[in-house]
């Protein structure tokens, strides 16, 4: 508690002086009829003119240019503050509506009239959010592809063209420059205390984001362009982001969703005791879960991710005995986010010693990596921080786990005696649910449940409509099911090879390719833990090539059942041509084989994933012999896709196929490539 009690800002002394102080020092009163004319529109040129520039280079003096476009930002404040909010709708309301969030600026100007600190800071991180969205919309009007990151679209050749040069200067003395106020990124890493960010920053972002609507509009009217707006980011399978299933759901919803009574009492609690919470921070905690109490549930994950990121911070910097690296970097350093706490070692190449310190290391570490760097993941920060999600639709179900995540975090690093807190009804489901998280969106996670699925699907053909025996007989040339036999037996001789890799309860030396017992031996596969933090190269490598292959073997699935499904029809209706009947009775031969191959294949890329870590000890050659192997039954899936597709219909072709893989599947394993071989 001692080293939160004793921070007192999160801000370097540079960074401090630049945000709190030099905006400050011009004591002169600027008039704000310099910069807006009668009508309402913004002076872009007064305003220009405060962006001083370097002698040496031209680049833009960040420092000159803050202390002279400092009166500039108060005179903006003081006027917003003349204003009611039916004025400033009627003056404003049209220039920002090619943010596409005309509403939230609207909001912002609220909050300025009450100047509550805490708030200022929430709206100006989402005004910095929204802005950054709609000018990624407006460079795409000439560029193609947006840049990712907000100093390289500011920087970048189209928003100079259609806003000029002198314009977007301005902007990043704001935002996007880390040698300039660089607002953005100070808040959204957490490091601003809600009184160290002075509101008239915020008063003239909304000034100038209106003036970008003017400048915009007259662009629009000369080029005859249309803005087009990127659709929202959508969270899908908000089930899957569900961290408390089964029996503690009930539990876990009542607490998250009935902050308002004891749950959200213990919470506060938690906030004042825990040694995670900087004091100067603890206004964010209490307004995070106020906004969750009101159903504000994406103004609740802004305030409390960049929370999580200063505690976790915290801990960083004293587990690995860096303790300045708490404070806001310098333009020539790094700063410390979530993605340096996260690495496995320092950037001196040193072991991170924060996971060892946390007492389910893993649990934090994916969690995080899960809900905000995983690719597959929601990505909830870089959603929200680009303006990717509609704030207003925020799905309470990522909020749900935000908070949880942060209760289980804030109850384990308190210094007060927490065996009761710990123990309470409404918190020990959350604190045992957490101890056993287990990553959902690592590759290894996403190819388990790709595997499964795609099982669940082949079991389907089971189900398959066939036509009567009869019918088939009076078909005559008809050939080939000795050959599938023969497949069949070659697939169960090497599944029978692979038996003593599986576990006991789920093979049968009698009917090794048995559907049921592959379903069983998958599931037990895929139920086993395997490392997902700090996967190293080769290892992800070979995950691309498995779920690839995995993709492959379920697109052939799908194309089965649907050209079964049809053909039957057709049949039954009589209305297939003689070849068509031919081409029918072929395919029905195929499926034979192709359900215990595909089969076969998922039994083998999961009992490699099991043993996926094992591919690190290969030496190169051997490595590169594995990878070729595993790009050959990839080659297979893919070809089988062609084959089995509605415009290809080659069922024959795919017994000669199979036959060549299964020779090839047979010789790695006889000279003991297979990572399952090395585990033994």
């Amino acid at each position: 508690m001692a080293l939160s009690d004793s921070v007192t800002t999160c801000l370097s002394p540079p960074v401090h002086y630049v945000i709190c102080k030099l905006g400050f020092e011009k004591k002169d009163t600027y008039d704000i009829s310099n910069i807006l004319s009668e009508n309402g529109e913004v002076c872009w040129q007064a305003v220009t003119e405060h962006v001083c520039y370097l002698k040496s280079d031209q680049s833009v003096d960040y420092i000159k240019s803050i202390r002279s476009l400092g009166p500039v930002c108060e005179s903006v404040n003081l006027h917003f503050k003349s204003l009611t909010k039916e004025q400033f709708g009627i003056q404003y309301a049209l220039w920002f509506r090619w943010t596409n969030c005309t509403e939230l600026f609207l909001e912002v100007f609220d909050v300025l009239q009450y100047a509550q600190t805490t708030e200022v800071v929430l709206g100006l991180m989402k005004l910095t959010s929204c802005l950054e969205r709609a000018l990624g919309d407006v460079y795409l009007l000439i560029g193609k592809d947006c840049p990712f990151l907000l100093r390289d679209l500011l920087a970048s050749e189209p928003l100079a063209v259609v806003f000029g040069q002198a314009v977007m200067n301005v902007l990043r003395v704001f935002i996007g420059s880390p040698y300039g106020l660089n607002l953005r990124n100070v808040l959204w890493h957490g490091f601003a205390a809600p009184q160290e960010i002075p509101a008239k920053y915020c008063a003239m972002l909304l000034f100038l984001t209106a003036g970008l609507g003017q400048l915009l509009q007259t662009y629009l009217l000369q080029t005859k362009c249309i803005l087009v707006h990127r659709p929202y980011v959508v969270f899908v399978s908000l089930e899957e982001l569900d961290v408390f299933p089964g029996k503690y759901l009930t539990i876990s919803k009542f607490l998250l969703c009935y902050l308002g009574h004891e749950a959200l009492s213990i919470a506060e609690e938690l906030v004042k005791l825990s040694s995670l919470v900087l004091k100067t921070m603890l206004p964010f905690w209490m307004a995070a879960l106020t906004a969750f109490r009101q159903s504000r549930y994406a103004d609740c994950v802004i305030l409390l991710l960049p929370q999580l990121e200063v505690g976790l911070r915290l801990l960083f910097t004293a587990t690995n005995k860096c303790p300045n690296r708490l404070l806001t970097a310098e333009p020539s350093a790094l700063y410390t986010t979530f993605d340096e706490m996260l690495a496995k070692h320092l950037d001196n190449e040193e072991v991170n010693q924060l996971p060892a310190v946390l007492e389910e290391p893993a649990m934090a570490s994916e969690f995080l990596w899960d809900f905000l760097n995983h690719q597959e993941g929601p990505r909830v920060r870089d959603r929200l921080s680009h303006g990717e999600i509609n704030l207003e639709a925020f799905p309470r179900e990522v909020a749900n786990q935000i908070v949880a995540f942060a209760i289980t975090l804030l109850c384990r690093f308190s210094d007060e005696d927490m065996f009761a807190f710990k123990e309470h009804m409404v918190i020990k489901p959350l604190m045992n649910c957490a101890s056993c998280y287990r990553s959902r969106f690592h590759p290894i996670s996403r190819l388990k449940k790709q595997v499964l699925e795609c099982m669940k699907n082949i079991h389907l053909w089971l189900e398959l409509p066939i036509v009567p025996e009869e019918h088939v007989q009076t078909i005559k040339g008809l050939e080939g099911n000795a050959e599938a036999s023969n497949l069949m037996l070659i697939i169960s001789e090497i599944i029978s090879q692979l038996q003593q890799y599986m576990p006991e309860n789920c093979c049968s030396s009698d009917d090794p390719i048995n559907s049921v017992l592959t379903e069983r031996l998958l599931i037990a596969l895929c139920d086993t833990h395997i490392c997902t933090l700090y996967s190293p190269r080769p290892v992800l490598e070979i995950l691309v090539v498995l779920r690839k292959i995995s993709t492959q073997c379920h697109q052939v699935s799908e194309q089965v059942i649907a050209s079964t499904e049809l053909r039957y029809r057709q049949w039954m209706n009589k209305a297939l041509r003689s070849r068509q009947r031919h081409n029918y009775l072929r395919m029905l031969n195929s499926i034979k084989f192709l359900s215990p191959m595909l089969r076969l294949i998922l039994v083998l890329i999961t009992l490699e994933l099991v043993n996926i870590h094992l591919v690190c000890k290969k030496n190169p050659f051997d490595y590169q012999q594995y990878l070729k192997f595993l790009k050959s039954v990839l080659q297979y899936t893919e070809n089988l896709v062609t084959y089995t597709s509605p415009e290809k219909n080659k069922w024959d072709e795919t017994m000669e196929l199979t036959k060549k893989a299964l020779i090839k599947i047979r010789k790695i394993s006889d000279r003991k490539l297979m990572l399952m071989q090395l585990a033994t």
